[in-house]
Parts: C-alpha cells; sequence; structure tokens
C-alpha cells in the first residue's frame, strides 16, 4: 500500500464508511495521513471528589456504595450511581450502557474519568469512562490525538484507521536532502508522521511537528518561486496610460483618500503604466478603503480598453461588491459594464455574462472561483484583483492570470502580517502597506471577560439588538467533541435560543455547511432577517454589515490575536459605536496578558507583532491559532522561524537546481507537482 490507495482498501472499510471519511475530505492514505490531529488530550491527574466542579473534567478512584440502577426515560436507559472515595460522594450517570450494572459492583474501586454538569441543584459525573488504577497510570504519560470530526466520524475511528494505515503502508525514501534535514535537526518523514498521530510524548510530538510544518511552508516557498520566475522578466503586452478620469471619481467620492490611500493609489498607477506586468499585495487593516482602490484600478484598465477580473472568496462578498461597483458607476455617470460570476447563478445567467465576458462588452468581472473555470473565456484582460490572497492559493491566482496574455496583479490583504513574514509568503510580489485609517471610523471598544460575565454580555447583545443592530458569536468549535473543552456553534444556538427572547432570530454558520446554505444564512443576515449569528471563523472574511455592532467571541484564548483582530473588524463598519466582547474560559495569567494587548489597541500590525513576540514556538497543544494561508498545520506568526529556515532551505536548493532536474532532486521534484496536482483537486479543475 501507498499513499495513493484507496481508503475502502483498509480492512473495516466498506461503503458507508468510505463515505463517512470523503465527507472530511478524505480519499486515500495519503489524506489519512495527512489529516493531522487539531489537538491532543491529555487526561487528568487522579483527584477526589472534593474537587468536583461543573465544566471540569475530573478522574476520582472511587466505588459505587450500592448496586446501580437503570431507568427507562424516553427510549433512553439511564445508569446511576453514587460514587464514594475518602472524600465524599458524587452522582453518576452512564447513557444506554445497562451492561454495566453487572460489572460494576458496589465495593469495587475503578478510575472515573468523566465530565462534571450541573442537573437542577446536584452536580453529576456524566457518562465517565472506567479504567484500572493500571490502565489510567499508562494513559496519563501519554497524548491522545483529537481530530477534527464530522457527522458519523468519531475519534477512535480516525485513531484506529491511521494506525491501520501506518502499519500497512510502504512510506518511500525521504524527498528533503539529507543535508537540509541535518542543518535544520528535521526528524525523517517516516517518524514524523508516526509521531504526529501517536506522539511517545510532547517533546516526540513537537519533533514531528516541526518537521510537518517545515514541509507545508517548503513546499509552498517552491511552487511560489516557480511561479515568481515563470512571471517576474514578463513584459506588459498592452499600453495603459494615465487617465484625467480616476481624478475626476475620486474628487466626487463624496469623502477624501487618507494620505495612506493616496500613496499606493500612487504606486499601483506605477505599476499598470510600467513596461513590465506588475504584481503587488496590498496590505491593509480591517477599514483602510483598500475596495475604493481596487475599484479606482478596474476603472483604470476599463478607461485604457482592459478588463479586470476581481475574484473574492464568497458569493455574498462577491454580489455586495458588485453592488458597490454598480452604485460607483451609476452615481457617476460612467460608461463602463460590470458583470457578477458565481458558482450558484442559473446556468442562463452564466451564459449571459460569459457571452458578455468573451465579446468584451464586460470590462469589469467580479466574482468567486467561478471566475477560473474553463469555459470562461476572456478578450482582453488587462488586470486581476483577488482579495484576501490567503483564502486562494498561489496556483489559483496563476489560473485567473493565465485567462489574460500576462495581465498586472493586485493581492488584496487584510491580514497584518509583519513585513518581515509578508516578504517570503508574498515573495513573488511587490508590497504597500495602508497604514491609516479614516478619521470618520469610530474606534472599536473592547473588553476582556472571563464566563462570569456570560449572562451580563447577552443582556448587552439584547439591548443593541433593541436599538436596531445585530451581533455575532464566535466560537471555535462546529460540533460538541467530548475531548476537547470549548463551545460549539449548533448547541450554543440551542441554548441561545433558550435564553434569549423569543423574537429575536439565532442562526449559526460554520464551513461544513453546504455553499447554498452559508450564502442564504450570510444573504439573511446582511438585510437584517437574522439579528444573532452564531457562527466559526468562517466569517473572518466576511461581508459588510454596518449594522453588526456587537462582535462577541467564546474561549477567545484558543485564537491568535491576529486572528481574533480580524474577526473584531467584522463590526465598527457603521456610524453607530460597536463593541468586542472577548470571553475566556481559562484563569491563565499569560493568557490575560496577551488577551490585554487586544483590549488596549485597535491597530492591526502592532498587534500582529505583538502576537510574534509573545506566541515564541505556539499553544501546540491547543486549537491551531491562525487560518492564514490555510496550511493544516502550520501557523506563520507562531512558527515564524521554522518559516524562515524553509525559505532559506529553498532558495539553497533553487540556487543550484532551478528547474529541480538533478537526480538528487527527484523526489523533491515529484513530490511538488503532487502538491501542486493537489492545489488544483481544491479547485475542482
Amino acid at each position: 500500500m501507498n499513499q495513493k490507495t484507496p481508503l475502502d482498501e483498509l480492512k473495516g472499510i466498506g461503503e458507508k464508511t468510505k463515505l463517512v471519511f470523503e465527507k472530511a475530505g478524505i480519499r486515500n492514505l495519503g489524506d489519512l495521513l495527512s489529516y493531522y490531529p487539531r489537538t491532543y488530550r491529555r487526561f487528568p491527574e487522579i483527584t477526589d471528589t472534593s474537587q468536583v466542579k461543573e465544566g471540569r473534567e475530573i478522574a476520582i478512584y472511587a466505588a459505587p456504595e450500592r448496586t446501580l440502577t437503570v431507568q427507562y426515560v424516553k427510549r433512553m436507559q439511564i445508569v446511576s450511581a453514587v460514587l464514594c472515595d475518602k472524600a465524599g460522594a458524587i452522582g453518576v450517570r452512564w447513557y444506554n450502557m445497562p451492561y454495566l450494572r453487572n460489572t460494576i459492583k458496589p465495593g469495587g474501586y475503578h478510575v472515573f474519568c468523566g465530565r462534571i454538569v450541573q442537573k437542577g441543584a446536584n452536580l453529576f459525573l456524566e457518562q465517565p469512562a472506567i479504567y484500572t488504577p493500571e490502565q489510567y497510570q499508562k494513559l496519563l504519560a501519554e497524548l491522545q490525538p483529537v481530530y477534527v470530526l464530522t457527522k458519523g466520524l468519531t475519534n477512535q475511528l480516525v485513531s484506529k484507521t491511521v494506525r491501520q494505515a501506518l502499519d500497512g503502508m510502504e512510506l518511500s525514501g525521504d524527498y528533503l536532502p539529507e543535508d537540509i534535514r541535518r542543518r535544520y535537526q528535521l526528524a525523517d518523514y517516516r517518524n514524523a508522521i508516526e509521531e504526529i498521530h501517536f506522539p511517545q510524548d510532547e517533546q516526540h510530538m513537537k519533533i514531528a511537528r516541526r518537521r510537518l510544518v517545515f514541509d507545508e511552508f517548503f513546499l509552498f516557498i517552491l511552487a511560489l518561486r516557480q511561479f515568481k520566475e515563470q512571471h517576474e522578466q514578463a513584459k506588459n503586452p498592452y499600453t495603459i496610460r494615465r487617465t484625467p478620469l480616476t481624478d475626476t471619481v475620486i474628487r466626487n467620492l463624496g469623502y477624501e483618500l487618507t494620505g495612506a490611500q493616496q500613496r499606493v493609489w500612487e504606486d499601483i498607477q506605477r505599476d499598470m503604466t510600467g513596461e513590465k506586468v506588475a504584481a503587488r499585495l496590498i496590505q491593509g487593516d480591517v477599514g483602510s478603503g483598500k475596495t475604493i482602490l481596487a475599484f479606482l484600478a478596474m476603472i483604470l484598465a476599463a478607461e485604457n480598453g482592459l478588463q479586470s477580473a476581481l475574484m473574492v472568496p464568497t458569493e455574498v462578498l462577491a454580489r455586495q461588491h458588485f453592488d458597490s461597483m454598480t452604485e460607483l458607476i451609476e452615481a457617476q455617470h460612467l460608461r463602463f459594464c460590470p458583470v457578477l460570476l458565481t458558482g450558484s447563478m442559473t446556468a442562463r445567467e452564466k451564459r449571459v455574462a460569459c457571452e458578455k465576458i468573451a465579446s468584451g462588452e464586460a470590462d469589469m468581472i467580479i466574482g468567486t472561483h467561478a471566475l477560473i473555470q474553463e469555459k470562461v473565456q476572456y478578450k482582453r484582460m488587462g488586470l486581476v484583483i483577488t482579495d484576501e490572497q490567503h483564502r486562494f492559493g498561489v496556483r489559483q491566482r496563476e489560473l485567473l492570470g493565465e485567462k489574460g496574455a500576462e495581465p498586472h496583479t493586485l493581492v488584496m490583504s487584510a491580514t497584518p502580517i509583519p513585513r518581515t513574514l509578508a516578504v517570503i509568503l508574498y515573495g513573488d510580489l511587490e508590497i504597500s502597506v495602508i497604514d491609516e485609517l479614516p478619521k470618520s471610523r469610530l474606534p472599536i471598544k473592547n473588553c476582556v471577560v472571563n464566563t462570569t460575565y456570560r449572562k451580563k454580555a447577552y443582556h448587552f447583545i439584547e439591548k443593541e439588538i433593541r436599538l436596531g443592530h445585530q451581533a455575532y458569536i464566535i466560537c471555535p468549535m462546529v460540533e460538541e467533541n467530548e475531548q476537547i473543552e470549548a463551545e460549539d456553534v449548533i448547541s450554543y444556538t440551542e441554548r441561545l435560543r433558550e435564553v434569549m427572547p423569543e423574537d429575536i432570530r439565532i442562526e449559526y454558520l460554520h464551513g461544513k455547511m453546504k455553499p447554498k446554505e452559508k450564502n442564504e444564512v450570510m444573504e439573511r443576515f446582511l438585510c437584517g432577517d437574522i439579528q444573532v449569528l452564531v457562527s466559526t471563523t468562517v466569517v473572518e472574511v466576511g461581508v459588510n454589515v454596518p449594522n453588526a455592532t456587537v462582535m462577541m467571541i467564546e474561549n477567545a484564548e484558543r485564537f491568535g490575536l491576529a486572528q481574533l483582530h480580524q474577526l473584531r473588524g467584522r463590526v465598527g463598519r457603521g456610524k453607530a459605536q460597536s463593541y468586542c466582547i472577548m470571553i475566556s474560559s481559562t484563569d491563565n495569567e499569560k493568557t490575560r496578558k496577551r488577551l490585554e494587548i487586544l483590549n488596549h489597541s485597535n491597530d492591526g500590525f502592532f498587534i500582529a507583532s505583538e502576537d510574534l513576540k509573545l506566541r515564541g514556538p505556539g499553544d501546540i497543544l491547543g486549537v491551531r491559532q491562525s487560518g492564514l494561508m490555510e496550511f493544516k498545520l502550520a501557523d506563520v506568526f507562531a512558527d515564524a522561524k521554522i518559516l524562515q529556515n524553509a525559505c532559506e532551505a529553498a532558495d539553497v536548493i533553487l540556487k543550484h537546481d532551478s528547474a529541480l532536474q538533478a537526480p538528487e532532486n527527484a523526489e523533491l521534484h515529484n513530490k511538488l507537482e503532487n502538491y501542486l496536482s493537489n492545489e488544483l483537486k481544491k479547485l475542482n479543475l
């Protein structure tokens, strides 16, 4: 068996189980092995019943004082008992496990490990696992992998399937040259894969993770260098001249561009009117005014008889940009023809849009990755703009660029990456920074609180809704996971509906929903039909909802500062005062200190810089901290040093063998080809 072996060749993987894995994107053994744990679970030390506290996972060495009882409630069998130890007693409940009545006897001591829940006035140990002291002592020394799960997929099933795959697979020789592994002290690939899933201890896990993080950065940078080499010497096939029309549009906007916007607009004009094909990253904090610069660049292209395309990550955002561009054109009496192209449009709508694009009638095209489908043909593509580059791979941008004869490229990003890292991550782009916010923008008021504040926060949200506003509530999880103590959107939404007044409309949103469902929820939130949106970080790159004034983030300690800042940027877009409530479920002083940076600053670049200083090697036993570039394991901020090492290694190899044709780089060449092929599969191309 190898990495391309279909999953159903493993023992016990039938058609039904195969489909469950496919929902999680796992089709072959390679997909399975790179389905890394999202975190690791440590079993709690054995304590006693005096330490019980609601919500806490606890392990006690105790025995039932009398025979277990079984009750039948709504087709459910509830097994109950009272566990006693030297410190006292605690009630315990199991669901649909009646056989325990015959195996757990009065006076028989075991280690019971589970979570404490409150039912009415009483605390109970709910659904605990049962171990002998010897079994539990062994578990205390281990890290248990915890995977992201979809419906029907259990942690035990993933873990068991990974183990079977590792036992039966022949992993080929390491593709990384030995001198690179030695120079950066990297584990070999086989060992790293084994230890990332089943680490002997925390130190072994860190070593494995370091190697796999290096791989993710290294392959990404090689792809980036390849892309840059193909395009950096290209000459601009079209003549673009500056036009007084853009100056007129700027004068008639109804507001003044900031000094930073004017500076960056000059960079864009100089690029587009130059002889070489330009590629530039426009970095600007949330609300700094990047979109109007994109529109001005599209007007400059159109005035010179060229088409431009603006590609964004979501359909709702695409429609919003299209509406804004149409409104600008009508208000300023411009003669241009914008069109919208997204995946959910009807076949007729797509056909009409594609005909306008192919004929050249449409000179401004706004849409999602539907813009790079093979059937979309452009007549004179002169400018490509991608919004939020980290949501699109390098290959996606290249495919859109191939639609025209070497068009100029603009990449717009609101992610405040320190320049040292941006130079590596966007190595094929020149960088401009909008480091100034419009004076009219009200600063967001922030607070960092613990879970006892939650009830008060709900009252505050209700008050804002009564004033006609809306609110976001962010949870780190999609569904409840018994092995991770964190809020999830589905059960949180149910609980919130119970405590909020019935007339307040509450819905949830997460990345596992179908695109059509996500679009429908966001459209309803945008038009005000939904007043509270409970969501995962899928809204991080979202739409402009000026009416939303509250951003409440649960388990704030599980996110990086830069990501929290991005989430906070979803509010504060209208004229009303906006607020960000960060709820931390830990009393850790270091975590509190880190979150306080957000409490006292709204400057994204300062926050990102502080994040980089504070995080060091990162909280690798917690939920991944940032979604930047969508790496599976790597975290741009926490793993900055590894990123720099991977960049150095890529430069050394390419200096001596730029096309990776040398015999010693044959494995590396194949690995890079597979990497690029997988990028295409993500796009269904």
